[in-house]
C-alpha cells in the first residue's frame, strides 16, 4: 500500500477540492467522506481537516469556486454583445455554457443541503451571478430596451429558463450535444427577451 503523502501536500486545499469534485460526479453531493477524498488525493485522512472542519465546509469550497467560475463564464459572454438585450441574451448562454463546462460544480452549486445552501447563496461569490443577470436587465431597461419595470421578476423569469436548459443539458436529458444545446439556449433567450418587451 502506497504511504499516504503528508499534509503540507503542496496546493493541498485545492487539491481537495479537486477530488472532492471528481467524486461528486461518481456519488454525488451528498454521499462522499472526506476520507475518501483523502484517499483520492493521495493524503492521510486527517490531512483534509488543516482546511476544512467538516465534510459540509469542503463543500461549500466546491460551491463557492463553481460560482466563481460560473459569474466569470457570464461576464465574458455578456462581454460579447452589441446592445443592452444582446448582452442579456449572451448572459443566459454563458449560464449555460458554465453548467456544461462543470457539471459536477454545477451539481454541488445546486443540490446542497438546505442549511448549506442558503449559506452559500448568503455569501457575496454565491449572489455575484445573479447580479451580472440582474444588472443585464437594468442595463436594458436603461437603454429603452425593457419596459421599465421591476427587474426582479424579469431576472427570476430569465433564470427560470436558462437554469432548467442547463439541468437538462447536464443530466443528458436534452436530445442534443454541447454544441446544439448551446445553440438552442441563444435561440430561447432570443424568444425570452422578445417576451420581456412585452411584459408590464
Amino acid at each position: 500500500m502506497a504511504k499516504a503523502k503528508p499534509y503540507h501536500h503542496e496546493n493541498l486545499r485545492q487539491t481537495l477540492i479537486e477530488a472532492a469534485v471528481a467524486l461528486v460526479g461518481e456519488v454525488g453531493p451528498r454521499a462522499f467522506t472526506l476520507r475518501e477524498v483523502a484517499r483520492r488525493a493521495g493524503v492521510s485522512h486527517n490531512a483534509p481537516y488543516r482546511h476544512f472542519a467538516s465534510k459540509d465546509e469542503l463543500l461549500l469550497a466546491v460551491a463557492s469556486e463553481g460560482f466563481e467560475r460560473l459569474t466569470a463564464t457570464m461576464q465574458r459572454s455578456v462581454a460579447k454583445g452589441a446592445t443592452a438585450l444582446e448582452r442579456l441574451e449572451l448572459c443566459g448562454c454563458g449560464y449555460v455554457e458554465f453548467a456544461l463546462r462543470w457539471p459536477h460544480h454545477f451539481l454541488v452549486m445546486f443540490d446542497l443541503p438546505k442549511g448549506l445552501a442558503k449559506d452559500c447563496a448568503g455569501e457575496p461569490v454565491g449572489m455575484n451571478a445573479f447580479g451580472v443577470l440582474l444588472s443585464s436587465i437594468e442595463a436594458a431597461q436603461l437603454a429603452g430596451e425593457l419596459p421599465a419595470v421591476d427587474p426582479m421578476p424579469q431576472a427570476l423569469t430569465a433564470w427560470s429558463l436558462v437554469h432548467g436548459i442547463a439541468k437538462l443539458g447536464v443530466s443528458g436529458n436534452l436530445p442534443m450535444g454541447r454544441a446544439a444545446t448551446l445553440e438552442f439556449t441563444r435561440r430561447a433567450t432570443e424568444v425570452l427577451g422578445r417576451g420581456l418587451q412585452r411584459s408590464e
